[in-house]
């Protein structure tokens, strides 16, 4: 299992994170716990913000909330100095009770509602991303009965397919998300949303896919982009002053992944937009990024406790742990893979291949499908998922009425609870017995 960032095994054996112990982590918090690394996403980000910037152009980086999204991160990526993007009612009202900077905030989403447009518009965000034509009488309604005016980005499809997982391609001119660039009307959009009292057309948006490990399937994107603002410009005379590139940055889950350093990354996207601004002269003024993953993917780590191991007559070993796919449920959507340790057998290298399983009534219910732990691996041990920081805690759920672990932020000795352990009696709290 690849550390990463404060991550280290300590003088007693144990792993530690934060500077505390897993296995004390474990005694306090209960399992399954969802452990965030503070330092490593405060120092990810510290580097985003030193590759990402261009004396040529305005930058700004937006957190992409849905990746792990609590009142307690909010704070921190207000902290950081960051934007951040949404895609629903639900994170913008999470957003706006953590205080965080309204005037910071981008609401996405393929299908916004009108009352998360109303939302939006009441709560004087930065920017709205239209996602297909229906949108803009939708916003300009709702600007209309306001008495205001607001800022939009569209997305659009360059049509860059990008090598990722196909449920996780959001672009490649077949995708839900957004208009194609090559769709004969956008020209036509784009006008309509220019000339609107109730809009302000500040430029596109686009997402390329998820888990991208080079800088190359972003500048194949960025030309086309840069082709069309030129285009704009010569046909219609409209300057396209912002393009968000989204995010989709790589990150290492298991051996084999080889992303490269984001800094590298971002670096080249700013030097290749340098290139694009100096050879179009269309006035051209900022570029905007929205990484999730890749700031908290590699800090986050889920602790489980072993309470069985089942040898198959069919050779296979299951290792069973106390949570499963409601509190990651990447391996059955996505067949992700991970790597996992013993917390204080980490250095045992006397290992034997297993299946990691979850207790939920599911065939599959299955974290790790061919792992490796130590042969000493017994009932009571911790074990540790890595790279768990992103897409676990916001994408898990109650079936089987499994309860939702908690998540504690670890910096320098000391563990903060960011979400408290759900207990059966937070299971009830919406039900109501109906008359029969």
């Amino acid at each position: 299992m690849k550390l990463f960032g404060t991550a280290k095994i300590n003088k007693k054996g144990n792993l530690s994170i934060g500077g505390v112990d897993t296995i004390e982590l474990a005694k306090e918090f209960k399992t399954p716990l969802y452990v965030m690394d503070q330092e490593l996403i405060e120092t990810t980000i510290d580097k985003m913000k030193e590759a990402f910037q261009s004396s040529r152009f305005k930058t700004r980086i937006a957190y992409a909330g849905k990746a792990f999204l609590t009142t307690g991160m909010i704070k921190l990526v207000e902290s950081k100095g960051l934007d951040l993007d949404v895609v629903s009612g639900g994170e913008l009202y999470t957003a706006h009770k953590a205080g965080f900077p309204m005037k910071r905030v981008h609401l996405h989403g393929n299908n916004k509602l009108v009352n998360e447009i109303e939302m939006a518009v009441e709560y004087g965000i930065d920017t709205i991303v239209v996602d297909n034509e229906d949108e803009i009488a939708k916003i300009e309604k709702v600007c209309k009965e306001k008495g205001k005016k607001q800022a939009v980005l569209v997305r659009i499809d360059p049509g860059i397919e990008a090598h990722t997982h196909h449920y996780i391609k959001t672009s490649g001119l077949t995708s839900k998300f957004g208009i194609s660039l090559f769709q004969e009307n956008l020209i036509d959009i784009v006008k309509r949303l220019n000339d609107s009292p109730y809009i302000e057309f500040k430029g596109f948006h686009t997402h390329i896919g998820s888990q991208i490990f080079q800088s190359a399937f972003f500048i194949f994107a960025l030309d086309e982009i840069f082709k069309y603002l030129d285009r704009l410009k010569k046909e219609l005379g409209i300057v396209v002053h912002t393009v968000n590139m989204g995010g989709g940055f790589g990150v290492y889950y298991k051996n084999g992944d080889d992303p490269k350093p984001i800094e590298e990354v971002l670096s080249e996207i700013i030097t290749y937009t340098e290139a694009m601004e100096i050879k179009y002269q269309i006035g051209f003024k900022e570029l905007c990024i929205e990484p999730g993953r890749s700031i908290v993917g590699n800090a986050g780590t889920t602790l489980y406790e072993v309470g069985g191991i089942k040898e198959t007559v069919g050779g296979k070993t299951y290792v069973f742990i106390d949570g499963g796919m409601s509190d990651n449920i990447r391996t059955a959507l996505y067949q992700a893979e991970y790597e996992a340790g013993v917390v204080n057998k980490m250095e045992d290298t006397d290992t034997k291949d297993i299946t990691l399983a979850g207790k939920l009534c599911e065939s599959g219910d299955i974290i790790i499908q061919n792992g490796k732990l130590p042969k000493s691996t017994e009932i009571g041990d911790i074990v540790a998922v890595g790279t768990t920081g992103a897409y676990c805690y916001t994408m898990s759920s109650h079936y089987n009425r499994m309860v939702t672990p908690g998540v504690v932020f670890v910096k320098d000795g000391k563990a903060k609870v960011a979400v408290r352990r759900e207990t059966y009696e937070d299971l009830l709290r919406n039900d109501e017995i109906f008359e029969l």
